[in-house]
């Protein structure tokens, strides 16, 4: 058992983590005069490590994760949720959304061509929560960070939030505020063609390329934030904000992130560094969610979709159900970590 779980943290620490990689860093700054132990040195020393550790992983997940889509087309999978009802169908939404590497703003037009093939609304939104909150590259990074626990148990309550979101707005009858232009656009049936496995690694690379591209200035600018927070803001400072023991850090945190705008990959950074400085793993989570989940530019992409009734209680449902989630984090965080 001891073998299994020295494996175990060396793949962690050292294939997923990279800590080799941060102590490579850390010599050849130390080989041009550089004290990384000092704010400017640390902060180098973590920008440097984070972007590439961020942008290595997520080039081979996106690979990975294309390739795996590219037998999933929008017409085969309209058709094989179409064939499921109630929580069934908002379940196997959620999972597909674990596939679909999109942020929130990428997530609404997929959701918006599920809508008009005639697929239930609360099928659909269960989709819409979890493809930016949840997907297979989240878990390896959060795993690399914050170890397996808590990246199973974040994709866990991500998956019951979509699935339970969805079925709400099943149930609270919410398919007549879907704008009319959207129920009367139909979809055209085509079958997609069959691709070769030559066929399917180009597609699986350029959507590396295109992720990489649009995500680039996210992890870039969600780096520099965490190397400022992890290496210049004084510890003490954090903790009174979002600390254990104010009781309205997650609320805060969740509040803070809903009006920015980043995918996963940009605001892991920001949450490793507010975690190294004692916030609690729950209001560190709410944050991170609140910014995948709930961006103010998705929002009002979201808006020209549904009208306002339905959006608010969209909002609402997702909101409640990330500060709940961060409140159990927070409470039984000696279990996870």
């Amino acid at each position: 058992m001891q073998i299994i779980k020295n494996i175990w943290f060396f793949f962690q620490n050292q294939v997923l983590g990279m800590k080799w990689l941060n102590s490579l860093i850390g010599n050849i700054l130390s080989v041009f005069g550089i004290d990384i132990t000092e704010h400017i040195g640390g902060s180098i020393q973590f920008f440097i490590y984070d972007t590439i550790k961020i942008f290595v992983l997520l080039s081979f997940l996106i690979y990975i994760i294309s390739y795996i889509q590219s037998y999933f087309p929008p017409e085969r999978t309209k058709k094989i949720l179409g064939r499921f009802k109630g929580i069934t169908a908002n379940a196997l939404a959620a999972l597909l959304g674990t596939v679909t590497p999109f942020c929130s703003c990428s997530s609404i037009p997929l959701f918006m061509g599920f809508t008009s093939a005639g697929l239930p609304v609360g099928v659909t939104f269960s989709f819409l929560i979890s493809s930016p909150l949840v997907d297979l590259g989240s878990l390896i990074l959060l795993m690399s960070i914050f170890g397996g626990k808590i990246a199973v148990a974040y994709v866990i309550v991500g998956l019951v939030l979509a699935i339970i979101g969805g079925t709400l707005i099943q149930k609270l009858g919410m398919e007549k505020y879907v704008e009319s232009f959207i129920k009367s656009a139909g979809s055209v049936d085509i079958e997609s063609p069959e691709l070769s496995k030559r066929e399917r690694m180009v597609y699986a690379w350029e959507q590396v390329q295109a992720t990489v591209k649009k995500v680039f200035w996210y992890v870039i600018i969600g780096v520099g934030i965490g190397a400022l927070i992890h290496n210049w803001i004084p510890a003490e400072i954090i903790q009174s904000i979002l600390g254990k023991n104010n009781p309205f850090s997650v609320i805060i945190a969740t509040v803070i992130g809903i009006p920015m705008y980043a995918d996963i990959f940009g605001t892991i950074p920001i949450a490793e560094a507010l975690f190294a400085k004692g916030v609690g793993m729950g209001t560190v989570l709410s944050f991170m969610m609140g910014v995948t989940a709930l961006s103010l530019p998705s929002m009002i992409m979201l808006r020209k979709a549904v009208k306002p009734k339905l959006l608010c209680v969209f909002v609402g449902i997702v909101a409640v159900g990330i500060v709940i989630i961060g409140y159990i984090f927070n409470a039984f965080q000696f279990i996870l970590i």
